[in-house]
Parts: C-alpha cells; sequence; structure tokens
C-alpha cells in the first residue's frame, strides 16, 4: 500500500520533526531529513539561533497517526498530525511537512492493549540484545505489543518493519486507564530536566515549553494540544493561590495572547514567591526555578488538567 492523500499514515521513524514548508529548510537540518533520522545530531550541530529558527513547527513520534493531506514531487507531505490538537489551525490538528519517507501507510489495528516507552530515551532491536533498528525512540512513544516478554525484552510491533522488534521491558509501560494524578505527570516532566529547548521540539533530545507540557502528559495517555494558548483553553482555570504542584502556569504580555507555560512545582509562599518547572527560551533548556519578576508580571493565570 502506498501514501495517498486522504489516506492516514504513521511515522516511521524515533522522532520526525513537522516543517514549515520545504523550502524552509536549512543545510543544518539534514540529520532531521534522513531517513534514519539523527535528532541527536541534529541539535548538537545547531547554534543557540539555530535552535530557535520558525522552520520548525513540531515534531511527532514513532508510530504518531497523520492524515495525508499532499503529495509533493521531491519526497514531501503535507499532513495533520491527528494526535496534536491544534483548533486554531485545523480542527483536525496540526498542519505541515514531513519528508516521505518518514511516513509508512497505516496499518489495521490490532487491538493489543498498547504500550508507552517509560524510558527517557531507547532504542528497538531486531532481537533481544541485538542490532539496533530504531534508535533514539523517547519516552512517551506508543508502541503495540506483539507477542510476551521473553528473557528481559519485549517484541513490539513498528510502523514501516514487518517484522517485530524488541524493547527491553523495562523500558515499557502499560498505557494507564486512569487519569494520572498530577504528581505523576510532573515527575515523568522533572525527567527531563537540563534537556535543550529546541522550538517546536516535542522529545526528550529538544523541547519547548508546550512541547513539554503536550508530552508529560501523553505518556499517560492524556492528549492536550500542542500550543500554549490552545493548552489554557483546554485546562480548567484555577484561582492563583490555589495552583498545587502539576498544574500549570501561563504567560502573555498585555494585549497579547499567551506564548509560555510552565508546570507548577511548588504551592505559592507568602509574598508570591511561586516555582515551576518550564523550557526556557532565554536560557536554552529545561530547568526548575522560582518565577523571577519579569515572570511574575506576565503571570496571567493557573490551570489544571
Amino acid at each position: 500500500m502506498e501514501l495517498q492523500p486522504g489516506r492516514e499514515a504513521l511515522v516511521r521513524v524515533a522522532v520526525a520533526t513537522l516543517w514549515s514548508a520545504p523550502e524552509a529548510v536549512r543545510p543544518i537540518d539534514r540529520p532531521a531529513l534522513a531517513a534514519c533520522t539523527d535528532i541527536p545530531a541534529w541539535i548538537s550541530g545547531m547554534d543557540t539561533d539555530q535552535q530557535v529558527g520558525d522552520c520548525v513547527l513540531s515534531q511527532l513520534l514513532l508510530g504518531e497517526r497523520v492524515l495525508v493531506t499532499e503529495l509533493r514531487p521531491g519526497g514531501w507531505a503535507h499532513v495533520v498530525a491527528l494526535e496534536q490538537p491544534a483548533a486554531k489551525l485545523d480542527p483536525r490538528g496540526y498542519p505541515g511537512w514531513l519528508p516521505v519517507d518518514h511516513l509508512a501507510p497505516a496499518a489495521p489495528v490490532t487491538g493489543a492493549e498498547p504500550l508507552v516507552v517509560d524510558a527517557t530515551v531507547t532504542a528497538l532491536h531486531t532481537a533481544p540484545g541485538g542490532a539496533v533498528a530504531v534508535p533514539d525512540v523517547v519516552l512517551g512513544t506508543r508502541l503495540t505489543p506483539a507477542g510476551p516478554a521473553a528473557d528481559g525484552w519485549r517484541p513490539v510491533h513498528a510502523a514501516g518493519h514487518a517484522d517485530p522488534l524488541w524493547v527491553p521491558t523495562g523500558h515499557l509501560a502499560p498505557v494507564p486507564t486512569m487519569p494520572p494524578s498530577a504528581g505523576e505527570v510532573l515527575t515523568v516532566a522533572q525527567r527531563l530536566l537540563d534537556v535543550v529547548y529546541i522550538w517546536g521540539g516535542v522529545s526528550a533530545h529538544g523541547i519547548d515549553c508546550s512541547g513539554l507540557v503536550h508530552l508529560a502528559w501523553r505518556r499517560f495517555g492524556v492528549v492536550l494540544p500542542r500550543d500554549a494558548d490552545d493548552q489554557a483553553v483546554a485546562t480548567t482555570p484555577v484561582p492563583l493561590g490555589a495552583e498545587r504542584p502539576g498544574d500549570l502556569y501561563f504567560f502573555a504580555r498585555p494585549g497579547r495572547k499567551i506564548h509560555h507555560i510552565g508546570i507548577v512545582t511548588a504551592e505559592p509562599r507568602p509574598g508570591d514567591d511561586r516555582r515551576m518547572l518550564h523550557a526556557c527560551y532565554r536560557r536554552r533548556r529545561v530547568l526548575e526555578e522560582p518565577l523571577p519578576a519579569e515572570r511574575i508580571a506576565t503571570l496571567v493565570g493557573a490551570h489544571r488538567v
């Protein structure tokens, strides 16, 4: 089966980058465009200005569903990322461009209960302890089991691979059937401390502020929108002063839309001593810190998922 406009497809690489246009990619982006992407090499090769280039819209994880809307000569597909809500852009999901090589036709749903990658980064192997078939698979990736575990390894189905691949059993967890507690989500997000800030990033290799929130909840099977302003609409406001660890802080300048989001890490103290975990554009990494004065000045609310 081939990719066709109007049909769904699946991401077949560990992390696929969603681009604003094929013409927007830069020479530095070559590792992110390869048939087997090397996202760590891509990130390490960029300077701080290139890390925030607006050519990157978002990222998609192995097995993520997209709707193909256009195929362009030269090996590009315009898609809608169905698991990344973006109501202001497209009611179906987040739109953008991917290399055709990063997609595989959607396979029939097996009905097996999915698993989720709980390791920060892992790899899929051709056999237990065998060669790496898909490197750099990240936290929050969903996989379909292909049989029982054996000797500490679990076989899984992966998009674009006919034969089952193998993952260390300890790197997987069942997708929860009940909503997670805020504390559970915060614990997952804290594992991404010091990850590099990448505009549009949604992975343990590089991430942005709303990507951190999206990915932390995705680990538990909860789908939140991709962008901070949409995340505000999808969550419930709580009075400032009543926020708890795991809630969300939103930030906006006067008269402007929300531009930043962080995860509350402590109950507020007298004197407005608030703390959050966030992917910080200014310091180009994920960090946990008290809100500095310039953040307090743009704090517009706290919300709860």
